[in-house]
């Protein structure tokens, strides 16, 4: 195949299961709507990117089963692939594999937390790994990356790597050293999983863009709208 394909890595939202350190301040049932409005976000800005005609949009998601529920929250055309068994680098190792041997020039996987990412990072992204063997990341604020893309399989980028730290990045930039891959470093995005994260986001739509960041977000339309909604009913007087 021409294209790149790009990927929003997900759960489907299941109360109680989704987004889980984000309770408190939110409910568990808030928590799976924002996971929600967060894949609808995302994956509206990786749906848009296909008119460019270089890029196929998937979902590599988790669990099996519930693919009417997400295809709910994705645009038209956007193909599924299922996540594997395993800890979190073996299945983002496969995921990228699983899109490779597709047959795409490239595979690029993106943190459904970032429901603001911008256009453009994920252009760039595209854009690298058409122009050659590399990995293309876009660092996280908190020390991971938002995106990680690949043209060519490269297991030994997730070998020994703590993830869920702020050793993230650093580390897989040691990793494509030692394997003397070149590395295209996109500008960097944050990802929304705790309260301080919320409150940059509840920032980022008040106007304010955080202060590492390149350029605007997204307008990110369903998760702006969720938490208008629901800050207003906090504010609404007791009946």
């Amino acid at each position: 195949m021409s294209t790149v394909a790009v990927a929003v890595v997900c759960k489907t939202p299941v109360p109680g299961r989704s987004k889980t350190r984000l309770s408190p301040p939110l409910r568990p049932d808030e928590c799976a709507a924002l996971s929600a409005c967060f894949i609808e976000d995302l994956a509206g800005t990786i749906g848009d990117l296909r008119r460019d005609g270089d890029v196929t949009p998937y979902a590599l998601y988790t669990p099996r089963g519930t693919e009417t529920t997400l295809c709910e929250l994705l645009p038209e055309r956007f193909a599924l692939a299922p996540q594997c068994e395993g800890g979190f680098g073996e299945r983002l190792r496969q995921g990228i594999a699983d899109l490779l041997s597709a047959g795409h020039r490239g595979a690029i996987l993106v943190n459904s937390d970032s429901p603001t990412l911008p256009r453009a990072i994920l252009r760039a992204a595209v854009d690298a790994l058409l122009r050659e063997d590399c990995v293309v990341l876009s660092p996280a604020f908190d020390g991971g990356y938002t995106l990680i893309g690949l043209s060519k399989p490269h297991d030994r980028l997730f070998e020994d790597i703590p993830w869920s730290t702020s050793a993230v990045h650093r580390l897989t930039l040691e990793r494509a050293k030692e394997i003397s891959l070149p590395v295209a470093n996109v500008p960097g995005w944050y990802d929304i999983d705790d309260e301080a994260s919320l409150r940059m986001l509840e920032r980022e739509f008040a106007g304010r863009v955080p202060e590492f960041a390149a350029m605007p977000g997204t307008p990110a339309p369903r998760t702006r709208g969720f938490l208008r909604a629901r800050n207003a009913a906090l504010a609404a007087p007791a009946a």
